[in-house]
């Protein structure tokens, strides 16, 4: 019997300890309640259906408890799903950990620290340098720990920063191919891209966006940072080199349709929002080949228009 929800073949019955990743109480057809849960450990996610939930369903079993989940594994519309044939609460003297659930990033945060700090080096411009540094500063604990997403890309502990190093990875090889780029530009908006998902995201256990998430978002509140950086370190907020730096953080998302305000009017800025979907791709499409069986098509992924993708038999 699998021990982890990544060894898991469809139509093979289980029993693990894992945790509740997202809970959602709904109402079906009949009028009665049911949760919408994903259950998730180191190795992965799966969803299922709690049916005819009572109160007492609905206070335990909420994001980030740790429950005793037995079951089978199924696929609808072609995503895997548990069928729930029992589900409890796992006790405290089980000695149950939420760090035991959570999936990491490849790296230490140590090894990803020294390597995005020794890169600052290579921001030339003192003004981009300086605001760079004091949000990392004041932000670091969160940076190294959050999730770059909620459910899509690098959606595990340390997610955030590992995707910024990967970006910071591509950004200098790009830089190094078109040396028409400015790279300390390029390298400045890398980082601070994301760093607002420090503030728009609870953080790697039981992701939920905050009530700042939800209504600004993480583009808004990066540029907001930015202008209070500024203000910090007596840097004049309309001086062109700042102007240029909350640019590159609104624009790059690429569309008006994706979040950003402005589409991006900066070699720069352009290519930040290529960068960042290559690596959220690469990511997206990686996780799924590792659960799909060669010869086989991937289950569908949301964040890249529902598509399905072949992992090659060879």
């Amino acid at each position: 019997m699998a021990t982890q929800l990544a060894n898991l073949k469809n139509g093979e019955t289980f029993q693990l300890v894992v945790m509740i990743k997202q809970a959602e109480v709904r109402v079906a057809k009949n009028g009665k309640r049911f949760i919408s849960l994903v259950f998730q450990d180191k190795t992965g996610e799966i969803s299922g259906m709690y049916w005819d939930a009572k109160d007492e369903d609905i206070q335990h079993f909420t994001s980030g408890n740790i429950v005793h989940l037995e079951g089978q594994r199924d696929l609808y519309n072609g995503q895997p799903q548990v069928k729930i044939t029992k589900l409890y609460l796992a006790d405290a003297s089980e000695g149950f950990q939420a760090s035991q659930f959570v999936a990491r990033a490849p790296m230490s945060t140590e090894q990803m620290q020294d390597e995005i700090q020794k890169s600052l080096f290579d921001i030339q411009n003192a003004k981009w340098n300086r605001i760079v540094r004091f949000l990392l500063q004041k932000y670091q604990r969160e940076f190294y720990n959050h999730p770059a997403a909620k459910t899509n890309h690098h959606n595990f502990a340390g997610g955030l920063a590992y995707h910024t190093l990967s970006m910071m990875r591509l950004a200098k090889s790009i830089a190094h191919q078109y040396e028409q780029l400015n790279y300390s530009l390029l390298l400045a908006g890398v980082i601070l891209h994301d760093l607002g998902k420090t503030l728009e995201l609870s953080g790697a256990v039981g992701t939920e966006y905050t009530v700042e998430g939800n209504l600004i978002g993480h583009i808004v509140l990066i540029d907001e940072e930015i202008v209070l950086a500024c203000q910090a370190l007596k840097i004049d907020g309309t001086d062109e080199d700042v102007v240029l730096l909350r640019h590159m953080v609104l624009s790059h998302h690429g569309l008006l349709e994706y979040g950003s305000p402005e589409r991006p009017k900066l070699l720069e800025a352009e290519v930040l929002h290529y960068i960042d979907e290559l690596d959220a791709s690469i990511n997206m499409i990686s996780k799924a080949m590792a659960k799909t069986e060669p010869g086989t098509f991937s289950e569908r992924i949301f964040g890249l228009d529902n598509r399905q993708f072949y992992r090659a038999k060879n």
